[in-house]
């Protein structure tokens, strides 16, 4: 995983409250059980014009051109703003793979869904959630011009906007440690394998008829 310290990315709307995973990646796509590829399918429902199939040739089907991210400006958008609610439905993590993959690294809305904001953090995108005053003035800013940025510092847990203003967010201080060093669940557990496999051998000189077959 990437670490996150600070991040300057491009800006991309996605204007509605209440955004579930399935939109976010459809049912049709979950039979594969790799984290990579899922980007080409991320919202494909509102991206393409048709029915999208798991392992199909995307840059044959046709766009829909009055869906944001498939317009001009927006195109290399490393930040999502939305509504409320956003990542509600079911848990399936394949929602955060499709963000990851796509390019996404940090999502702001004025409320999350638990089960997302946690997959979100655990796979390297920032979860910001900000008042509905604060996200409307992101939204009229951001459609008022267009290649609109903002910078994500996340050891000042700061959000820069192009005025200079900064506004503080919150983030669980484990998590916000694991994103800084660019640590997933397997990274933060390799960071304590000595201490592991010491406890194993210690483990197997108080018991040792427990791992009489095992091979340490």
């Amino acid at each position: 995983m990437k670490p996150f310290t600070q991040h300057d990315g491009l800006v991309a709307p996605m204007d509605r409250a209440n955004v579930d995973t399935d939109l976010m990646v459809p049912k049709q796509f979950l039979k594969s059980i790799r984290r990579s590829g899922f980007g080409p399918n991320l919202f494909d429902e509102l991206r393409y014009l048709d029915e999208g199939e798991p392992d199909s040739d995307n840059s044959l089907r046709p766009l829909n051109p009055g869906f944001p991210l498939n317009c001009a400006r927006y195109q290399g958008a490393s930040i999502l703003v939305a509504r409320e609610n956003f990542g509600c439905g079911s848990s399936r993590e394949h929602a955060a793979w499709a963000m990851e993959d796509f390019g996404f690294r940090a999502v702001i809305a004025p409320s999350f869904a638990d089960i997302f904001r946690s997959n979100a953090l655990k796979n390297g995108i920032l979860p910001i959630a900000l008042s509905s005053s604060q996200v409307e003035q992101l939204f009229t800013e951001m459609y008022a011009e267009e290649g609109y940025r903002l910078i994500i510092d996340l050891e000042a847990c700061a959000l820069v906007l192009p005025s200079g203003d900064q506004w503080p967010f919150e983030v669980d201080p484990f998590r916000r440690e694991c994103l800084l060093k660019g640590l997933d669940d397997i990274g933060i557990t390799l960071e304590r394998a000595e201490a592991i496999r010491s406890f194993e051998r210690g483990h197997r000189k108080r018991f040792p008829w427990l791992f009489k077959d095992i091979a340490l």
